[in-house]
């Protein structure tokens, strides 16, 4: 799969069958939606193009408030870049274009957007977009809009529903709802697989093996996981079967003030070096939420409940 950071230059331009959106966890009416493009692209003999945005729009449009304009809330991530990537290679798709989103694009007249982007910047033949989609400047553009363009510049227009799953609407919303709440069954079912977090291995600050707990650490390079805490995991990567473990997500109020968002799990019963290999951290089940401790003996106590917990709930559900 061909990765941009930017449009295609000219000379790797060609024509595409093409979707745009942030695609937040890859979820199943992402994939349903890459199903019907990659076989309308199959058909028309097109490469499988998606446009996405770096930084989400709405986590843009928090730190740049229009005057007058109500508040906007940074939604919290399900996926990683890298993640979101690798899902969607898996979906079939040849090619992605990571836009930066930026005061330009966020002012840029939703006409201005067909034209110059849709059409001129990825030359897409095929288009396909969900029931809800909305573009350009003050979100003018819909699919009405699209629709009349069409015909004149020259793609053909596909319009996804909505795709429900046991009456509720899949969306990325919905998944962080799920996450928020803990619900990694009700997640797995948006998904369509269980929620998981990928990453190399890095070196810590070695507190947890001085407490008798040491941790592979895995950076998460977003302000805001869709959720936190501390969990039961099992981790792939590192041997033929998933290893299981106690995992705290999150900024690590225990040990220091306005930390960086970090992924730290304790394997059970594992003690290789594994720095720089690339692991993916499935979570299981919810325990509590992060604390802050009045000393490293007290949270060395309750690291110890956490992995007794963890055990029985592995145990129980093994």
């Amino acid at each position: 799969m061909e990765v941009f950071r930017r449009l295609p230059p000219p000379d790797r331009r060609r024509p595409c069958a093409l979707t745009i959106g942030n695609f937040d966890g890859v979820h199943v009416g992402h994939r349903e939606m890459l199903a019907q493009l990659s076989a309308a692209a199959r058909a028309r003999g097109l490469p499988v193009c998606v446009l996405t945005f770096e930084p989400h729009p709405r986590e843009w449009f928090a730190a740049h408030p229009r005057p007058g304009a109500a508040p906007v809330t940074p939604p919290a991530r399900i996926s990683t870049s890298r993640d979101k990537l690798e899902a969607l290679a898996e979906c079939g798709v040849d090619r992605v274009c990571i836009a930066r989103f930026n005061a330009s694009l966020a002012s840029q007249p939703a006409e201005e957007f067909i034209e110059r982007i849709v059409v001129e910047g990825l030359q897409a033949r095929c288009l396909m977009v969900g029931d809800d989609f909305r573009f350009g400047a003050r979100r003018r553009g819909d699919h009405d809009m699209l629709a009349e363009a069409a015909p004149r510049l020259g793609f053909d227009l596909m319009r996804q529903p909505t795709v429900e799953r046991h009456g509720v609407r899949v969306s990325s919303s919905a998944v962080r709802d799920a996450l928020a709440a803990g619900d990694f069954e009700r997640a797995h079912s948006l998904l369509g697989r269980p929620y998981t977090i990928s990453g190399r291995v890095i070196h810590g600050r070695k507190l947890g093996r001085n407490l008798g707990f040491p941790t592979l650490n895995l950076p998460v390079r977003f302000p805001r996981p869709a959720s936190s805490g501390i969990f039961v995991v099992q981790v792939h990567g590192l041997g033929d079967s998933p290893l299981p473990g106690v995992a705290s997500l999150g900024t690590r109020p225990a040990v220091e003030e306005n930390g960086a968002l970090l992924l730290e799990v304790h394997l059970f019963d594992f003690s290789r070096q594994v720095y720089g290999r690339r692991v993916s951290v499935e979570f299981l089940h919810k325990l509590r939420d992060e604390a802050r401790y009045d000393s490293l003996e007290l949270l060395a106590a309750q690291i110890r409940i956490d992995a007794q917990q963890a055990r029985e709930w592995l145990a129980q559900h093994a």
